[in-house]
């Protein structure tokens, strides 16, 4: 009888994987453990031991989604780009992670459903503090110096517009789509609502 080769680091992540999948299709409160654990080939009681509650799961499934986003910003190398188009990437970093993820955009959506609860108990979360708000600030001292960028512009809030102008049509994409008749989802129309987005900030920025 062959021996059963235990491999916790994998049953860990293979219930993490099939907790995002399962909470980013139907929310904190649709979710239930007993179909996270069918789609990870785990059981209960491993999901339990690994993760703790419901609600413990669905931080560490929130942690992982911030750790991801977080490590993918560090990758920019703003530094080596001129202030415009250092601009225009953020913007198309940022429309574009959320197009290829569009589980992080349910699981904030259900996590705002819960006034950020989960987020706001989980320290590793907090102490992520985006490093592209740092670089976004560096960009603008730098357009300002330049003399292509006005001086007011708050890099939080900066990075709060980009975020929305993305995040807003992307998560309401099929009520818009149904409204104006339009597929918002497709290539073409992805492609020109990045450089809809662009257009608005580089605008906002000149001096």
């Amino acid at each position: 009888m062959a021996k059963i080769t235990r491999n916790p680091e994998r049953t860990a992540r293979q219930i993490l994987e099939a907790a995002t999948a399962e909470f980013s299709e139907n929310g904190l409160g649709g979710a239930r453990v007993d179909t996270i654990a069918e789609r990870a080939k785990a059981n209960k009681r491993m999901l339990y031991h690994y993760y703790g509650t419901k609600d413990d799961l669905f931080v560490a499934v929130l942690e992982n989604a911030y750790s991801k986003i977080r490590s993918h910003e560090l990758e920019l190398n703003l530094d080596d780009l001129p202030p415009l188009e250092a601009v225009r990437k953020i913007v198309s970093y940022t429309f574009n992670y959320f197009v290829e993820n569009p589980e992080f955009i349910r699981l904030l959506n259900s996590e705002n459903l819960f006034e950020a609860s989960h987020i706001k108990n989980s320290k590793k979360i907090l102490d992520m503090h985006s490093p592209l708000v740092k670089q976004i600030d560096k960009v603008l001292t730098r357009g300002v110096d330049d003399g292509v960028f006005r001086s007011d512009v708050d890099p939080v809030q900066f990075y709060i517009s980009v975020a929305a102008l993305a995040y807003f049509y992307l998560s309401n994409a099929n009520t818009l789509g149904a409204i104006f008749g339009k597929d918002l989802k497709k290539k073409r129309a992805l492609k020109k609502r990045l450089s809809h987005i662009e257009d608005m900030v580089l605008g906002y920025l000149r001096p």
